[in-house]
């Protein structure tokens, strides 16, 4: 029988502690030796948090390491595209037009899969997976896809979103037969609910409705405005734009699964994507002026990079290896057993990488750490042992959530 949520218990899970203390909770019972489909080796933490330091030792010599978020891919081949946004705008502008195009390329980035690559043509520039998705939701905002405005093409407003077509999308992300991107049709829909959801919202998104307007919306907070209300504000304000899941009746849309050792209605939540664009909005917010606190409220990624790492380094071992080798939905118990733990886990490994490079967790909170960093580590892993960098788990996604 299905458990079904009642909308109380649903919107408990719409914040980062709901994430943290559901995903202790299968961690405990892997500890326990109770998982169903993990097993944990504790003493490879060590190693992984070794792999971390190097990596971003190599990658920030100076340990001035940035957060990870979605301005990391915005530079790819070394392009510093966030300059580019709304040049000549005021301060406030250019603010609100770099928080739209975070948002927007945030949920384009539920997982390119290994085949698809955009050719930048400013630039000359091949790109694949993240990167790619970066660029071309650049361009596409650049060339005012998500405009309701022909002369201001740096915006994001709710009339122009919740008209998007999939084949406006499709050609703005050189989506073809021969150049498939997964999930496109997905993708459109998830835009196209999106702007219906800021409408329905002026008191965050305004009227006229613009995804921009929350720098309005958090302005009075700017002295000291925290990363987990940030995060809590997006997720409600985003509630009624995920699919419902395709193989977990009963579990509320966006990206929430079910797990056997929690008690009760047995839900673990992630909000993966919201997350990210929380730690994305970090650095627009801060060049307007703004103070983000509280950053380590918010937890490690629940994605196949950070994931992979723990799997690849040997912290977890799949008890059956038959695991790896057949496709698994996002909902399906051993892909929420795989990313609770990884939230765990990564909390776990934070301290022991800053030991290593000297560092407090002022100064290397772990929006740095993921960007130093575990991602990194999890994607250099991937490649050493996977020709096509394919993570250790086969997920199938449909473009959006995960």
């Amino acid at each position: 029988m299905n458990r079904r949520p009642d909308a109380e218990a649903a919107r408990s899970l719409l914040c980062a502690a709901a994430v943290r203390a559901r995903s202790n909770l299968v961690f405990a019972a892997v500890e326990r030796g109770e998982g169903r489909y993990f097993r944990l080796v504790p003493e490879r933490l060590e190693t992984a948090a070794e792999r971390v330091a190097a990596v971003t030792r190599r990658r920030y010599p100076d340990l001035a390491v940035p957060y990870h978020s979605r301005w990391r891919h915005f530079a790819a081949g070394g392009i510093n595209r966030a300059e580019l946004v709304a040049a000549g705008a005021d301060p406030a502008e250019t603010a609100r037009a770099r928080i739209e195009l975070a948002f927007v390329s945030v949920l384009l980035d539920a997982g390119a899969g290994p085949h698809w690559r955009f050719r930048e043509r400013e630039t000359g520039l091949t790109l694949a997976r993240s990167e790619g998705l970066a660029a071309a939701s650049f361009r596409a905002m650049a060339n005012g896809l998500f405009s309701d405005d022909p002369h201001r093409p740096w915006r994001a407003d709710a009339a122009a979103l919740a008209r998007l077509s999939v084949r406006d999308l499709a050609q703005a992300l050189q989506h073809t037969a021969d150049n498939a991107l997964v999930g496109i049709a997905n993708r459109a829909l998830l835009l196209r609910r999106l702007g219906a959801a800021a409408a329905r919202r002026p008191d965050l998104f305004g009227s006229p409705a613009r995804l921009g307007a929350l720098y309005d919306y958090w302005l009075p907070r700017r002295a000291a405005l925290p990363a987990p209300e940030m995060l809590c504000t997006l997720l409600k304000a985003c509630a009624t734009i995920w699919p419902p899941p395709g193989d977990h009746a009963g579990t509320p849309p966006g990206d929430c699964g079910r797990h056997s050792a929690v008690p009760g209605d047995g839900l673990v939540p992630f909000h993966k994507l919201m997350q990210w664009l929380t730690y994305s909005l970090v650095e627009p917010l801060e060049a307007a002026g703004f103070r983000i606190v509280d950053l380590d409220g918010l937890t490690g990624l629940a994605e196949y990079r950070n994931g992979g790492l723990f799997l690849d380094c040997g912290v977890l071992a799949m008890r059956d290896p038959d695991l790896a080798r057949r496709p698994l939905g996002p909902q399906s118990e051993p892909v929420v057993e795989w990313r609770a733990l990884t939230v765990a886990l990564l909390d776990r490994l934070a301290p022991l990488v800053r030991k290593r490079l000297g560092k407090s967790p002022q100064q290397l909170p772990l929006a740095r750490i993921l960007e130093g960093g575990s991602w990194a580590a999890g994607r250099e892993l991937a490649f050493e042992r996977r020709r096509d960098g394919a993570p250790p788990l086969l997920v199938d996604g449909d473009g959006t959530v995960f």
